[in-house]
């Protein structure tokens, strides 16, 4: 006999102890003010740059318009997460989130191979720049940058999207600075190889703090295991509860940038526990492991289903 446990524990927000979905917090205000602010800087970047052939000045104008897009893509992978499951899409849209960091990021990729072409060719072909303007242009995006970056801070540690938000205006902030040296190196010595050299700094930047974000919201979209809960660590804890013998087809996976769904079967050879007793196990993987969604399976035949854990998870545990 099987029988199942559903928890979606969401602390003491939800008096009747079930919920269906992990809302992310509201950043609307703080995306439609950051694509404002940087769509009017992409402009005035590039009309400096275009008038006095200024590659930094251009090459951080098409990183800030990679940014607008990609400001713009988070926020509606989270406008998506927020809408109510359906018939057809049963967790709702939580997912979207992931797939909008992982289209943020391959963005950001694309527009560091543009940038690094056109920096090469100035850099073989220099031109005269005018180093205050490019000082002052990239002032303001000093400013700007930083401003929008603060906007999102608060979130940057729970939601792999709205962190993807932050790092990118924050490294707008500290190229930006890096272009203002530029421009006080080049109007104090006339070099015009400082302006490449400064778009392939900024494409180098642009690629380092891109590559994380990359991979790991790859990695969510894989499926894998969310950052921060260890498996090993989850089939030891319910290895080790009272009356279980054995744990067998444990799954983990992310249920939106912010949440983690789990399914387990739990072989438990002195029968069911009671309801109430999956309803804790489950309240406490939520609070222990932050898994917010958990099916519990029993089975009271230990040799039911025997199952080696997947390589990596440790330990000697057959089940």
């Amino acid at each position: 006999m099987h029988s199942h446990a559903h928890s979606h524990p969401l602390g003491g927000h939800d008096h009747h102890g079930h919920g269906h979905s992990h809302a992310p917090p509201d950043f609307g205000r703080a995306f439609a003010i950051g694509v404002v602010l940087n769509l009017t800087y992409v402009g005035i970047e590039t009309a400096a740059g275009l008038w006095i052939d200024s590659m930094a000045l251009l090459a951080d104008a098409g990183h800030n318009l990679s940014d607008v897009a990609g400001l713009l893509i988070a926020w509606g992978g989270l406008t998506l997460a927020r809408r109510a499951p359906s018939a057809r899409f049963t967790w709702g849209l939580q997912r979207s989130p992931i797939l909008a960091a992982l289209a943020n990021a391959l963005i950001l990729v694309a527009a560091c191979g543009g940038i690094v072409f056109e920096s090469v060719h100035r850099l073989l072909d220099p031109l005269p720049v005018a180093g205050n303007v490019v000082m002052l242009v990239a002032a303001v995006g000093v400013a700007i940058n930083t401003g929008t970056a603060l906007m999102f801070m608060r979130g940057r540690k729970g939601d792999v999207n709205v962190r993807g938000a932050y790092l990118h205006m924050l490294a707008d902030a500290g190229v930006s600075a890096a272009v203002v040296l530029g421009g006080l190196v080049i109007s104090q010595t006339g070099w015009a190889w400082v302006d490449p050299v400064l778009g392939l700094a900024v494409a180098a930047v642009i690629l380092r703090g891109t590559w994380g974000l990359l991979r790991e919201s790859l990695a969510l979209a894989l499926d894998a295991v969310p950052p921060g809960i260890e498996p090993a660590a989850v089939n030891d804890w319910l290895t080790g509860l009272d009356g279980v013998a054995a744990v067998h087809d444990l799954h983990i996976w992310p249920q939106g940038t912010t949440g983690a769904v789990l399914t387990a079967h739990l072989v438990m050879p002195a029968g069911h526990p009671g309801d109430e007793a999956l309803a804790n196990i489950a309240h406490a993987l939520h609070h222990r492991f932050s898994i917010g969604h958990a099916t519990l399976q029993v089975e009271t035949g230990a040799d039911h289903c025997r199952q080696a854990l997947p390589e990596g998870w440790g330990g000697d545990h057959m089940h």
